[in-house]
């Protein structure tokens, strides 16, 4: 199983504060086939008294697919048919079933739904609402997207040595070439990020 530790910060999300986070990087597809460079990403967690923070990092070498007029004043509804990049969190680690995804794309478009496959359907909470916010920057070659969602998001806050579940995605690219990357591939014929049982873990330290 995949592991990440997520470290304590004290005060506001600086630079030097992501300096000093864990990292991991998203270079595979779902299948576990990796990816080229120019589909590369990294992120980097970070928690803080107040959320959970996210920073990805990805390379950009192909033409973006994103939104013409971007609204950033809602959820984006099928966010994921375009170029974005997603963290899906489940806060008890004994029911990984009942999870959140939250997605970003390079424009600053944002969605989030809560989940629950317990009934062995997925059903989808659109009127969820997390308070999450995001930022975004396009680069010369790359993508830097930030994310900062509230515990009150989860219901709940860790304490440090809590361990959570979830992975870390990328969609990127047009069909047939489109790509779907997993931090936790998740080793379906088809792709499919929705695979509870391939969740990594997310280790909170102080």
């Amino acid at each position: 199983m995949q592991q990440l530790k997520i470290r304590y910060s004290e005060n506001d999300i600086s630079d030097g504060a992501w300096d000093a986070a864990g990292f991991i990087g998203v270079n595979q597809y779902w299948n576990g086939v990796d990816a080229p460079e120019g589909r590369h990403a990294f992120a980097k967690l970070l928690w803080t008294d107040a959320a959970l923070c996210v920073r990805f990092d990805a390379n950009q070498k192909e033409p973006m697919v994103i939104a013409a007029k971007p609204d950033l004043s809602k959820k984006a509804m099928n966010l994921w048919d375009r170029d974005v990049l997603e963290i899906f969190v489940a806060p008890d680690r004994n029911e990984p079933r009942k999870y959140f995804e939250f997605e970003a794309a390079p424009t600053g478009e944002w969605l989030d739904v809560a989940i629950d496959s317990t009934g062995g359907i997925r059903v989808a909470d659109w009127n969820y609402r997390s308070g999450m916010e995001t930022s975004a920057k396009i680069e010369e070659g790359r993508i830097v997207i930030s994310m900062k969602i509230p515990w009150t998001a989860f219901g709940k806050k860790p304490e440090a040595d809590d361990v959570w579940l979830g992975n870390i995605l990328r969609c990127v690219g047009k069909d047939p070439d489109r790509g779907y990357l997993a931090w936790s591939p998740t080793m379906t014929d088809e792709p499919n990020f929705h695979i509870p049982e391939r969740f990594g873990e997310f280790h909170f330290v102080k």
